[in-house]
């Protein structure tokens, strides 16, 4: 089953379940799914509509980060439970240990010496993790490593 097979499942059972969240979560993920195929022309494949998915978790983080500056915590755990249930569709995540390993392969694979080579290492990683582990979160431990070099 494709991946928007199942958005598509999830939300006809959503609605069924009367889940008023899910529903409205998956309503919009489908809007951006939409809006990205008429971008393109085409369809979406798995990896794009984990892309997407990706952008919407970040949109929604982002409000967090604004919300609990605005001192409005309702919105801002609406917002973190919209992003569990997005989180549903994306791969299941790396853990920081594998996310370390996979860097340093990469650094012994591109020759990188220091934080000038990162974007070589960042282009290497992001292609192998994507929707497997988050850009911040392998950006950070790339400049880390290459710091230790």
């Amino acid at each position: 089953m494709s991946l928007q097979e199942k958005i598509e499942q999830n939300l006809v059972q959503a609605m069924k379940d009367k889940d008023e969240l899910k529903v409205s979560t998956l309503r919009m993920l489908k809007s951006a799914l939409k809006n990205k195929e008429i971008e393109k022309k085409t369809a979406l494949n798995d990896d794009e509509i984990i892309q997407v998915t990706q952008s919407q978790i970040k949109s929604r983080q982002d409000s967090i980060t604004l919300y609990t500056k605005g001192d409005r915590t309702e919105l801002a755990e609406k917002e973190e439970k919209e992003i569990a249930i997005l989180k549903e569709y994306l791969p299941e995540q790396l853990s920081e240990e594998e996310i370390k390993n996979k860097v340093k392969e990469a650094i012994q694979k591109t020759g990188a010496q220091d934080i000038k080579d990162m974007g070589k290492v960042m282009g290497v990683l992001m292609g192998e993790l994507q929707g497997k582990a988050d850009g911040s979160t392998i950006s950070a431990i790339v400049k880390e490593e290459l710091q230790k070099n």
